[in-house]
């Protein structure tokens, strides 16, 4: 099936993230960072097709060389909180070959991002499924975030815009500096850009789909956005696909079990809850005349009508317990008329609304407290790595302490970083989160099971819709046969 996958990220030294090992690992090279002093390996990674460094017409060649491209970058981004790069993430489509796949990333590439004047450092991934399991390739994108001058010299990212007032005067503010707004040089980091790329490969995509004459398209807007009224699944990543693929169960895979399911069934109803309004609007003309029957006298009609024709005693004894069911149906829940039924029809669409309003928020929690528990674990593991990196004093010592500890140190600013930013400085309650987790997770199991009843319900409505159509259809005259009705899917 056709996905569509595109994340745009910062690569930031404030996370404790580096330009050199980003690009090693997407490449799968052993790249030497002049900034950390230190080697980053990735020669080992598999999956890894193919890689290259694609440059605007004005940048030095000598950029080509990743190495180069990247230490260079790491020399001009002074601060230590830096934004170094944008990352993009890629999916590609198992519809299209490898070739093919490639070809098109590269136009992409070419075309959105190095026609814009940024140098783009380029890889293909297709990791081995040696289990079976769904092929996954993909691509990633390193980007400068600094414009090239045209004489190849590194551009600001920003720029000052100094505040005026109306005698075109700067404005100073109480310690007598003057007051400025940081204006963007580029628009690269605009969410109207994000989204002129996001719809740019759909639509490339697309095209490609079309002119091989495959009947699947792909949409980068949301479930909200496209009018489907779906929960999205949470992004498993490589490492909840491996675990999966080996048969361990996580989090994250069992709640998309859980998300699939529950959206099937969804989609099912909403199907058949559409197709009944219609049917009612349709023979509401037709059993609102004087003197029609109603729908239990057209479910007999139809009954004998149909043992008439039965050829055993086993198809009459089936056929009875069929008219039984139905008619029961119709009795307890008092459906004698199609006013009845339009109404019981409206009330089960309101529960399902309210059911699957009530399942999405749950979702979107769940996704929101696993990320803050995994990140509050990092955090919680990795502090006394931190703080034994504050306790030591003497610069080199430091420094080969941060080495040996780098991959814990990133991963622990990471962790404070995001922690910051969805907490604004309330406390970390790690244990609340999990029991909040265990308790929407419980309620989500319970909620799931309640699309059933209304699906039968529904299938129940639809049994009589066929029985009555058959009636109706039977008594009008040959030449006045009724346009075909909606088809039916019990």
């Amino acid at each position: 099936m056709a996905l569509y996958h595109l994340t745009v990220s910062q690569i930031r030294r404030s996370a404790g993230q580096s330009a050199i090992a980003a690009a090693a690992y997407r490449a799968g090279e052993c790249l030497y960072s002049d900034y950390y002093g230190e080697y980053s390996d990735y020669t080992r990674k598999g999956g890894v097709i193919c890689s290259e460094i694609l440059l605007p017409p004005h940048a030095p060649l000598e950029y080509q060389d990743r190495a180069t491209l990247w230490n260079t970058v790491e020399q001009v981004e002074k601060h230590k909180k830096a934004q170094l790069a944008y990352s993009f993430d890629i999916a590609l489509q198992n519809e299209l070959s490898m070739e093919e796949n490639i070809a098109l990333a590269r136009e992409f590439v070419q075309r959105c991002l190095v026609d814009k004047g940024m140098v783009a450092d380029f890889a293909v991934h297709a990791p081995d499924k040696e289990d079976g399991g769904i092929p996954n390739p993909h691509f990633h994108v390193m980007t400068t975030m600094r414009p090239i001058n045209p004489d190849g010299t590194w551009g600001q990212k920003q720029r000052r815009e100094y505040v005026l007032d109306d005698e075109g005067n700067r404005v100073l503010d109480r310690n007598g500096k003057p007051m400025f707004n940081a204006v963007p040089t580029t628009d690269w980091g605009s969410p109207e850009t994000l989204e002129e790329w996001r719809e740019a490969w759909c639509r490339m995509v697309n095209e490609k789909f079309a002119k091989k004459g495959l009947d699947v398209r792909i949409d980068h807007r949301s479930y909200v956005r496209q009018g489907i009224d779906l929960i999205p699944t949470v992004h498993e990543g490589p490492t909840v696909r491996q675990m999966e693929a080996k048969g361990i169960r996580t989090d994250k895979g069992e709640l998309n079990r859980w998300i699939k399911a529950t959206n099937r069934l969804m989609l099912d109803i909403k199907k058949k809850i559409k197709s009944l309004f219609g049917w009612i609007s349709e023979v509401k003309e037709e059993l609102s005349k004087p003197k029609t029957p109603s729908l239990a006298d057209l479910l007999i009609s139809y009954y004998q009508d149909r043992n008439a024709g039965a050829w055993s005693q086993k198809a009459k004894g089936k056929n009875l317990k069929e008219f039984a069911e139905a008619v029961n149906y119709l009795m307890e829940n008092k459906l004698l008329t199609l006013e009845a039924l339009e109404s019981r029809l409206s009330a089960v669409s309101t529960e399902f609304d309210t059911l699957s309003d009530t399942m999405k928020a749950k979702s979107a929690r769940m996704k929101e407290l696993q990320e803050l528990i995994r990140q509050a674990e990092n955090y919680k593991r990795l502090k006394p790595v931190y703080d034994e990196l504050n306790g030591i004093k003497w610069k080199k010592q430091r420094e080969k302490f941060e080495t040996a500890h780098d991959a814990d140190l990133r991963l622990f600013y990471t962790a404070r970083r995001i922690l910051k930013e969805k907490l604004d400085r309330k406390p970390i309650t790690l244990a609340a989160w999990k029991q909040e987790y265990d308790r929407l997770q419980a309620e989500y199991a319970k909620l799931s099971p309640q699309y059933k009843p209304l699906r039968e319900d529904l299938m129940k409505m639809r049994r009589v819709q066929y029985c009555v159509d058959r009636v109706l259809q039977r008594r009008q005259p040959e030449q006045e046969a009724p346009k075909k009705k909606q088809d039916i899917e019990l």
